[in-house]
């Protein structure tokens, strides 16, 4: 009997194998796709075998073939039809009827602490999906977003690796932390520049009060929900996605030859003494002389690569990821490394628990340039040679030029010996428990450590007269934060016949701590192999700083879904959040609510018989949002110590104290209340899609920083305070029209537009106007106002009316004693007679009002094209850089073709004197217009086709080509109309980071 049991057990054993062999061999499963509606067959299906990337589509005639295993699951996908998944169940022929869908009901949106159906979202959500933002040629992935999305604004600066300015439906704070709120995997970050764009699986923008208040004290300026790629259920997938390319300077500004420039300088000694002997006799003799900018810039390579794999069981998912970026910068010597790793794994330990964790680390390497390069280069004279013939660097003083044109920019390039390293770790742990069927508990711990360090060494070294150091410098920075954040929340979701109702209920604790030290050695000698230590230097002079700063949050919260029939839909939030920041002399607790309503006019019985909507929602909400982004303790007053405050009573010093700071005795909650009207609607059998809407949020209690004198004993000459109200009212419109032909082209094309208007309400009395906008202005002068009844940061200063012409012309006007002929001529606009700061007038606005963005998709068999165009209009910009002169800066050359240099020959352009007190002033002649149009990413692909992979035993192959920012359209004449600033400083160029083009060839494998 024994024996008989073994030769049984033996052969079960054999069967089990050999059936599980039997199924796991692939078989060709053939079928043909129709129309549920129509009945006709269907070309372009997507065909996919679920959990891999195998796949392929229909032909003309809506016929399919696919090799798969036989307990394989294929998935039937196509634009504006319910997806289908069909298991093959070892069957070779297996035919498809795809129906129309007016609304995927299960298709889920990222919200705040979880998901919700499209239909059921109440506010205004916008999504972006993983392989959208991996298309374009950013480091940063928030730049991908740049054009697509209604009522977003992306301001690049286009430096390696920066993190871009992201604002969303105008401003919303204005003093200390002015970005949104980015949440990657539940942790919460000021900015994403250490993700890799390849690792995100969706990206949701959060844009009005009603979604945002979830976040309570971090959404008053938007939130940014990001979650990276989780493993799947099936093989290992190894994916390989990598490019090479370079960057170049595009719209560069032409400057005045050596030629022009010594005639212009010439020009400008007459125009300050008419009997000065000319600085250069013979202009002509320099030629073009040295151009500068091509001198310091260069195109620059970029390469980047990414490896991951994907896969698991029904018991655990894993993803894994590595990625490697090089870019130079268009500046030569800028360098940016960056190195990142990223590990998730997720446990289905038992049936009701589940959990998981994410971790990742990120490695920067940067060489830095000097931020003035870009100035210098601007301004450096052309009759200066680079090197002279026996190798030592041109001089400015040898040719007379000394004050501001008294450098060679090459020895700023050669000299300057600035590293910096960033370090990243960051992780998320949770666990999550079903219980009694409707609820689950979800608690998580994240958090993150970063280290970053400045070097920067300045050696002893005589390049020229004006640019040389007798002592050596080694100054370090080095700054730390370690944060983190616990969440728990408990969910309640159940359907009862027509019902649908969800409940979150939750609690966060978030702990934000800061370390940094500076430090300073002198005398350090220069070290070829680049090990450079404080204690090399003299310890005498040796001077070291240290601080940090501790922020603790608490916040409780609710929310409650609920939807009747999938037609009328209703969403409510609160929460409170309690922040240290508020502990003296401020409210330390705020509260924030938030309700949307929804109705699906398309559910009702009297919309069933018509064909012209296919689908309607009408939505609503309000909601209130919050900032605590404020330095920590604003209300404490500060006292100094030092040497200089030393008094001597009998012969004995005494050390004295100074009140260095003016602060305010209570500081509020700055308090964002939105109120959104939207649409959303679908037409043409589904493949026309419209979503629009209307906001108006009013930021009550915002904090300013304000100007006083610093005569009076203020260390930073300013004064932090809730001092005005101000709103953002706008429109928003998205258009999506997608469709797939039945000779297998398919395409889809999306347009955006968003309008907004910045208005300030009401300004604290005594305080009006708030003046700024000094940061590159010459003569220090303010140049931005806010008052109430403007936008916020409005360019302000004198109206140009002319150029004078002759003495006769300024000794009638009112300028009469500060102006000479070649000066400009300003409009007495009250009429006194006199031109003084109450002529001043509003001469532009830097925040835009209209933004808008074009995408389209098209395939053609085994080729893809995909093209983005972005664009802004109605913003205005200031251009500093003409008037910021010292000495004998250069010019560009549209100034020196259209200058005034004698009565009649201009009435537009100033004379060579553009940098006297008199023409420097902040007035409209510097004033542009920013509006511009880019086209910001176009990309060509080809995918091998399946048949070839098959024998390749290879998943996909694909190689594409693309350029970014290829073509740029504007009237400004500096490099870039794209300029950022904090709110009451935008739009002020003053030499900033040049645009760039960047053109790649990539290379996309899946095994």
């Amino acid at each position: 009997m024994k024996r008989i049991f073994t030769r049984i057990s033996v052969l079960a054993v054999f069967f089990l194998l050999a059936t599980n062999v039997a199924f796991a061999q692939n078989i060709t499963v053939k079928g043909v796709v129709t129309d549920g509606g129509d009945k006709t067959t269907m070309p372009s299906v997507s065909v996919q075998v679920k959990g891999t990337q195998t796949g392929t589509q229909t032909d003309a005639t809506g016929a399919y073939s696919i090799s798969a295993p036989a307990n394989a699951t294929l998935v039937f996908t196509f634009v504006g039809y319910v997806t289908q998944e069909i298991a093959i169940g070892n069957r070779t022929t297996i035919n498809v009827v795809l129906q129309s869908s007016s609304q995927q009901l299960d298709q889920v949106v990222v919200v705040g602490y979880g998901t919700q159906r499209k239909i059921d979202v109440t506010g205004s959500v916008a999504s972006v999906k993983g392989e959208e933002i991996s298309k374009q040629a950013s480091v940063n992935p928030i730049s991908a977003l740049q054009g697509k999305v209604a009522g977003v604004s992306i301001t690049n600066t286009g430096t390696p690796g920066s993190s871009p300015k992201i604002t969303i439906r105008g401003t919303g704070t204005v003093y200390g932390n002015t970005g949104v709120l980015y949440v990657v995997d539940g942790v919460w970050f000021d900015d994403v520049s250490f993700l890799n764009p390849g690792d995100i699986e969706n990206l949701s923008i959060l844009k009005d009060a009603s979604s945002q208040s979830i976040y309570g004290i971090r959404a008053a300026n938007g939130v940014v929900l990001i979650t990276t790629k989780k493993g799947k259920n099936g093989d290992p997938i190894i994916s390989y996605n990598g490019s090479v390319g370079y960057k170049k300077v595009t719209n560069q500004i032409e400057m005045a030859n050596a030629t022009e420039y010594a005639t212009i300088i010439n020009e400008l000694i007459k125009s300050n003494d008419a009997t000065a002997t000319p600085l250069f006799a013979n202009p002509s003799s320099y030629g073009e002389g040295t151009n500068w900018y091509n001198q310091g810039f260069r195109n620059a390579l970029q390469t980047n690569h990414q490896v991951s794999v994907n896969g698991g069981s029904e018991k655990t998912t894993y993803n894994f990821s590595l990625g490697y970026t090089n870019e130079d910068g268009i500046v030569k010597t800028q360098n940016y490394k960056r190195y990142t790793a990223k590990f998730s794994n997720d446990f289905q330990v038992l049936k009701p628990l589940k959990i998981g964790y994410t971790v990742s680390g990120t490695a920067i390497n940067t060489n830095d340039i000097s931020s003035g390069i870009f100035r210098q280069l601007y301004a450096a004279g052309p009759v200066v040679p680079v090197y002279y013939a026996d190798g030592s660097y041109g001089d400015a003083n040898d040719f007379g030029l000394g004050g501001g044109n008294n450098f060679n920019p090459q020895v700023t390039l050669d000299f300057f010996n600035q590293k910096s390293k960033n370090y990243r770790i960051t992780g998320n742990v949770y666990a999550e428990l079903t219980v009694a069927k409707h609820f689950t508990f979800r608690t998580s711990a994240g958090g993150d450590f970063g280290q970053n360090e400045v070097r920067a060494y300045s050696p002893v070294y005589q390049a020229t007269q004006g640019q040389r150091t007798t002592q050596s410098t080694l100054n370090i920075d080095r700054d730390e934060n370690r944060n983190w954040i616990l969440e728990n929340t408990l969910t309640y979701k159940n359907t009862f016949g027509d019902h649908n109702l969800t409940v979150l209920v939750g609690q966060t604790a978030q702990r934000r701590k800061n370390y940094f030290v500076k430090a300073t050695a002198f005398d350090v000698p220069y070290s070829s192999d680049g090990d450079l230590y404080l204690a090399l230097g003299t310890a005498a002079t040796r001077r070291v700083e240290d601080g940090g700063s501790l922020l603790t949050s608490a916040s409780y919260f609710g929310r409650v879904n609920y939807s009747f029939k999938d037609r009328y839909l209703l969403n409510a939030t609160i929460r409170r959040d309690g922040a240290s920041q508020f502990f003296n002399g401020g409210d330390l607790w705020g509260n924030f609510p938030a309700v949307g309503a929804g109705w699906v006019v398309t559910g009702e019985d009297f919309m069933k018989d018509q064909k012209v909507v296919n689908y309607l929602k009408l939505k609503g909400s309000w909601g209130k949002v919050g900032n605590a982004g404020v330095p920590v303790n604003p209300t404490t007053l500060t006292v100094d110590q030092s040497g200089k405050l030393v008094a001597f009573f009998n012969g004995v010093g005494y050390t004295g104290a100074n009140v260095n700071s003016i602060v305010p005795s209570f500081l509020n909650w700055e308090r964002t209340v939105g109120t959104d009207i939207g649409i959303e609607a679908k037409f043409l059998n589904n493949r026309l899609s419209i979503e629009t809407g209307f906001y108006n949020k009013k930021t009550e209690q915002a904090i300013f920083d304000i100007n006083v004198l610093q005569s009076i004993g203020t260390s930073s000459g300013k004064l932090i305070g809730n001092q005005a109200d101000f709103q953002n009212r706008g429109f928003e419109f998205l258009a999506t029209y997608a469709d797939q032909a039945k000779n297998g082209f398919s395409y889809s094309i999306s347009g955006n537009v968003g309008i907004n208007n910045n208005k300030v309400l009401s300004v604290i009395t005594g305080l009006n106007p708030i003046y700024a906008g000094g940061a590159g202005i010459a003569n220090g002068a303010l140049a931005t106002r806010t008052v109430q009844g403007g936008p916020i940061g409005a360019f302000f200063g004198y109206q140009v009316a002319g150029i004078f012409q002759n003495t006769a012309e300024v000794a009638a006007s009112a300028q009469r004693t500060s102006a000479k002929p070649g000066d400009f001529k300003y409009a007495d606009v009250n009429g006194d007679g006199v031109i003084d700061g109450k002529d001043r007038v509003v001469l532009g606005n830097p925040n835009p009002k209209y933004s808008y963005g074009l995408s389209a998709t098209f395939g053609y068999k085994e080729f893809d094209l995909s093209l983005d165009v972005q664009g802004v209009a109605d913003v205005d910009v200031y251009n500093a850089n003409v008037a910021y002169r010292f000495g004998n800066e250069n010019f560009s050359k549209d100034f020196y073709d259209n200058r005034w240099r004698g009565e009649g020959t201009s009435t537009t352009y100033p004379s060579a004197n553009v940098g006297s007190t008199a023409n420097s002033a902040p007035n409209s002649f510097y004033v542009e217009d920013g509006s511009y149009i880019r086209l910001r990413n176009v990309q060509l692909g080809y995918t091998l086709p399946t048949s070839l992979m098959t024998k390749l035993t290879l998943r996909k192959i694909r190689v594409f080509v693309d350029a970014q920012n290829a073509i740029n359209l504007f009237g400004y004449k500096g490099f870039t109309p794209e300029i950022g600033g904090t709110p009451t400083n935008a739009g002020i160029d003053a030499n900033v980071y040049p645009l760039s083009a960047t053109y790649r060839l990539g290379l996309q494998v899946t095994f």
